[in-house]
């Protein structure tokens, strides 16, 4: 048996809403995709290209993306997030985006809200922390589906619900 074995540290899973303890350290980051609804992707899709086919005829020029590039949601940044409680106990949970490096320096007391994840097999996730050190609130930031997805398209494809929607109440009368 390994000596490494013998002192690896093991690392806990926290049930509760709240931890509290010493800041750790971060771990190696790495991405993960957010997901886009087929249903929601297809009809914001077709809305929009109905949107820039009205803009063509009024000489507007919008911006353009496949349904391939929209299909495949935004990354965002996960990083492992350790801290350790006053039983020298390390729990360790992710964070989705990111915070400022000066948030957090190692040692300080901090203490993190978070949320089970869909997938049990995956750490809880961060969605605050309070830094007892500096008493500083802080809330990481990750891009989400509409800003994926852009004002530009929302704004086609409101236009092209807009056209939908009068002709339909044309045809109706």
């Amino acid at each position: 048996m390994d000596d490494v074995e013998l002192y690896r540290e093991q690392i806990l899973r926290h049930v509760s809403p709240h931890i509290t303890g010493r800041f750790a350290g971060y771990q190696t980051s790495y991405t993960r995709e957010v997901k886009v609804g087929q249903p929601l992707l297809i009809l914001v899709y077709l809305t929009a290209s109905l949107g820039r086919m009205v803009g063509a005829l009024l000489r507007m020029r919008g911006p353009s993306r496949s349904f391939k590039d929209l299909k495949k949601g935004p990354e965002y940044l996960v990083t492992p997030v350790r801290l350790r409680d006053d039983l020298g106990q390390v729990y360790e949970v992710e964070m989705h985006g990111q915070l400022p490096q000066s948030a957090m320096h190692r040692g300080d007391l901090v203490q993190f809200t978070t949320q089970p994840q869909k997938d049990p097999k995956l750490p809880v996730k961060l969605m605050q922390v309070v830094n007892l050190t500096t008493m500083q609130p802080l809330t990481p930031r990750i891009p989400t589906r509409w800003s994926h997805l852009g004002p530009a398209l929302l704004l086609q494809a409101f236009l092209g619900a807009l056209v939908v929607a009068v002709t339909l109440v044309v045809m109706v009368h």
